[in-house]
């Protein structure tokens, strides 16, 4: 699947999956530190420094763990991947684009107060 068909296919479901208060809070909390988790492996790989590299996938682990808690609140469970380049692609479109929309558009605010 191409990147413009995923995010249409992921923005499509992305508020029927993203329904329960408890994975709401650890998302708006979780996603901010992946994508900075995210920025500083760039920056860990331009400066060469293994420390921040470590610590930089530690906080995108951390947050990844943290939303997959979540999602075991939601009613209906995410779609499943179909391998290993769809779930990489996935997981780091939703972080640095789907996520942040459903936020700016209102998405995240309406699925808090159940509307």
């Amino acid at each position: 699947m191409k990147i413009k068909a995923l995010l249409a296919w992921q923005w499509q479901g992305y508020e029927t999956f993203h329904q329960s208060t408890i994975n709401l809070w650890l998302h708006i909390v979780a996603v901010p530190l992946f994508i900075l988790g995210f920025a500083l492996c760039f920056a860990a790989l331009f400066f060469l420094n293994i420390t921040l590299f470590g610590s930089a996938t530690l906080l995108m682990v951390g947050s990844l763990i943290a939303q997959g808690i979540g999602h075991k609140e939601e009613a209906l469970p995410p779609a499943p991947f179909t391998g290993a380049l769809n779930a990489v692609l996935r997981i780091i479109l939703e972080q640095v684009y789907t996520f942040p929309k459903f936020v700016l558009t209102g998405g995240w605010y309406a699925a808090l107060k159940g509307k």
